[in-house]
Formats: structure tokens, C-alpha cells, sequence
């Protein structure tokens, strides 16, 4: 496994993206598999975003000033994917709104990861390089073994987000 930041989160969104497709083709009446993808995708987005606002995140907005607008943006997408994290995970599959609620995670994230490979993943690793991406990498594998599986509760996340922006 690389431990380059850039290619180690691309792998996470791969998997993420795979996530949202086996979703997406489950059809209306696979309820049961819809919790259960629902449950990873859930575990896959808490991993991914805690290795990112606690590894990548704070060393890209201190090493790199010019793309701290992209660093704040991300970090306000994060809030938004992990309220609705949180309230799937207090869901039952069959509720009315657990589809609807999974698509919109869905249409979030997957802009968001557009953003982040498209726009500014090049612009990061043009200004840090090989070395510096590797010693980022090493510090998000270190997170994320001790990274929660599970979303926390909406108020939680709200002052986590608070802390980490003041």
C-alpha cells in the first residue's frame, strides 16, 4: 500500500464510489441490502473523513496558504456528509426517507470528490511533492487505525468542526 496522501484517499474514494454504485443498482424492494451497504458506506465516509480533517487536512492548510479556501470548503462538506451520516446510522432501512437521505449523501460526497481530485489534489501534489506526501500519508495510516467506525451524534460533530476551524 502506497503511503502517498493523494493516491491513499483516491483508493478510499474509489471504494466509496463502488459503495454508492452497488446502492444505487440495488433496486426498490433490497431493503435488507440497502442497510447493510448503507452500514458500510457509513464506516468507509467516518474513516475517510477523520483521516482527512485530522491528517490531511490541517498539514495542506499550514504548508499550503493558497489553498486554504479549498481546506475550509471541504471541511464545511465534511460537516454537512457527517450530519447526514448520523442521522442514516439512527435510521431503520425501511423508513420512507432512507433512500431519499442515502441519495443526498450520495450527490454530496460525490461532489465533493470531484472537487478534491479535480481542483485541488493536483494543486497539492505540484506544490508538496513526493516526500512530503508520503510523511502526510504515513500520519493518516497511523489515524486511521484509531479512527471511529461510526458516526458521531449531530452535536458532537457540530463542536468537533468548531474546534478544529478556531
Amino acid at each position: 500500500m502506497s503511503t502517498d496522501a493523494i493516491t491513499m484517499l483516491k483508493d478510499d474514494h474509489k471504494q466509496i464510489r463502488r459503495l454508492f454504485r452497488e446502492f444505487q443498482s440495488a433496486g426498490e424492494n433490497a431493503t435488507k441490502v440497502k442497510g447493510r451497504l448503507v452500514d458500510q458506506i457509513l464506516e468507509a465516509l467516518t474513516v475517510h473523513t477523520y483521516i482527512e480533517n485530522e491528517g490531511m487536512y490541517p498539514q495542506v492548510r499550514e504548508l499550503l496558504p493558497a489553498v486554504e479556501d479549498d481546506v475550509l470548503e471541504s471541511y464545511e462538506e465534511h460537516h454537512v456528509a457527517d450530519l447526514l451520516c448520523a442521522e442514516l446510522a439512527a435510521m431503520s432501512p425501511d423508513d420512507e426517507r432512507f433512500d431519499a437521505k442515502t441519495t443526498v449523501l450520495i450527490e454530496n460526497v460525490t461532489h465533493h470528490i470531484e472537487e478534491e481530485e479535480g481542483e485541488w489534489f493536483p494543486k497539492v501534489r505540484e506544490a508538496l511533492g513526493r516526500k512530503q506526501l508520503q510523511e502526510i500519508g504515513a500520519r493518516m495510516l497511523e489515524l486511521r487505525e484509531k479512527a471511529p467506525r461510526r458516526p458521531s451524534a449531530p452535536s458532537a460533530l457540530k463542536k468537533a468542526a468548531d474546534a478544529v476551524l478556531s
